[in-house]
């Protein structure tokens, strides 16, 4: 079974979330144009064919994390030809590109991811993906479901913009093109994380960073909210071992079928029954199930895997001890043996409050007033949350119109004419926040 379902949960819980910030409000008023923005518009508006160029390639040339080769060459070879200082082979491929402008000042950093997910398209798109790959020992289908085709299309196309203002702005942009946000391979390190741990914002020392990602939404609008808004995630994987036996004679084995499911059930009691959910949204979900070869075969080996999604740290600790214990109690009742490997974890992605209420009028200017600042929580994780952890960060939200299936679907696709709002969005954040001093 292909990493695609594991994240099935995820994809429900953000489908979810999207589909509550699609109802938005009438555009809010439109705070006063900065001396620049009349050139930025132009220029995205100008760009804008290249951008939809540029995420239709990328569309149909898809790589998994860690993989992102053609990707980063794109990237890196656009970068230099503006002239940048470009660095590559940071957290495994990722592109780090370095403007400095024509006056002194802070540095502020944009990211985009660049990787894609093992999943089947089927959008119907002329620019579809035909690719396969091995991921995790298989050959899987890939396909960018999750928009960082868009993510990064829309910053190639703020690098240009900005490269060509440079002796405008005051201070230096770093830009930050990250593999693997999805995750790395098993075994591997890769994300944000890795970059971090890499020093990609102490040389130079960066003092905040913005990113945006597609979302399902009013097309063009912007949406997030101050402090916690995604939640943080903690992958898991449960290996168990019990005895073979023929189908006929389960008496003569350990049932592993029904071990599975009363972890299952037991499971999902935690999460609705043992916890306070009037606190804060927590999920903790079993999404893949793997064991046997035949019909009448009791297999000996059973694995599960799955996803726990919390925004308070005492609560996730909590739920992870029940889950240990939960496992613990069943296999040993059963007669059987396994535990839980708890794996990958990501932060809450948390947007430092004075950074997103300094940037605010921002958005809305990019937005031209659509833009929607108290969105619900969503259960989805980013690991954008590893740079934030760091220094001041701003994650929000860019409206894409609504796919047929959501975030992580085989039918995912974005509504093109949102690029243009996030071009905007990422440019203006980075020239008002060093026009401000940070």
């Amino acid at each position: 079974m292909s990493k695609a379902v594991w994240f099935a949960g995820v994809a429900a819980a953000m489908v979810m979330a999207g589909s509550a910030q699609a109802q938005q409000a009438p555009a809010a008023q439109v705070p006063a144009a900065k001396p620049y923005d009349a050139a930025v518009f132009a220029k995205a508006k100008a760009l804008q064919p290249k951008v939809i160029a540029w995420r239709r390639d990328l569309h149909e040339h898809p790589e998994l994390s860690n993989n992102e080769v053609r990707t980063a060459k794109i990237v890196a070879d656009h970068l230099r030809a503006l002239g940048m200082e470009v660095r590559t082979g940071v957290g495994k491929t990722g592109v780090v590109g370095i403007l400095k402008g024509g006056k002194p000042g802070k540095v502020v950093a944009l990211r985009a991811d660049m990787d894609a997910l093992p999943v089947a398209e089927q959008t119907g798109l002329p620019f579809s993906s035909k690719v396969t790959a091995q991921y995790n020992g298989q050959t899987v289908p890939v396909m960018h479901a999750c928009g960082h085709d868009s993510h990064v299309a829309i910053l190639m196309g703020t690098a240009e913009i900005l490269a060509g203002m440079k002796d405008q702005i005051e201070g230096t942009v770093v830009f930050i093109f990250q593999p693997a946000e999805e995750g790395a391979p098993m075994g591997e390190e890769g994300g944000a994380p890795l970059m971090v741990k890499e020093g990609v914002l102490k040389s130079p020392k960066v003092d905040a960073i913005f990113g945006l990602h597609a979302f399902p939404g009013e097309v063009g609008t912007l949406v997030w909210r101050p402090g916690p808004m995604m939640a943080a995630s903690d992958r898991f994987e449960i290996q168990l071992k019990g005895k073979q036996a023929h189908g006929s004679m389960p008496w003569q084995g350990i049932d592993m079928s029904s071990l599975t499911a009363d972890i299952v059930t037991a499971f999902n009691q935690i999460a609705s029954r043992q916890i306070n959910v009037s606190k804060t949204p927590t999920v903790l979900t079993i999404a893949t199930l793997h064991g046997g070869l035949r019909y009448n075969i009791i297999p000996e080996d059973m694995a599960m895997t799955g996803t726990l999604r919390t925004f308070d740290p005492g609560m996730r600790t909590d739920v992870m001890a029940r889950a240990d214990k939960a496992v613990a109690s069943i296999t040993e009742r059963y007669g059987a043996s396994g535990k839980i490997n708890w794996g990958q974890p990501n932060p809450v992605t948390d947007n430092n409050r004075a950074l997103t209420n300094q940037m605010k009028p921002t958005l809305a200017r990019a937005a031209q007033g659509h833009v929607h600042d108290d969105i619900d929580y969503i259960m989805g994780a980013e690991d954008f949350s590893y740079f934030q952890k760091e220094i001041p960060g701003f994650f929000y939200h860019l409206g894409v119109g609504n796919p047929k299936g959501g975030n992580h679907s085989p039918f995912f696709d974005v509504d093109e004419r949102a690029m243009e709002t996030g071009v905007r969005a990422q440019a203006l954040m980075a020239l008002d926040y060093l026009k401000s001093g940070g």
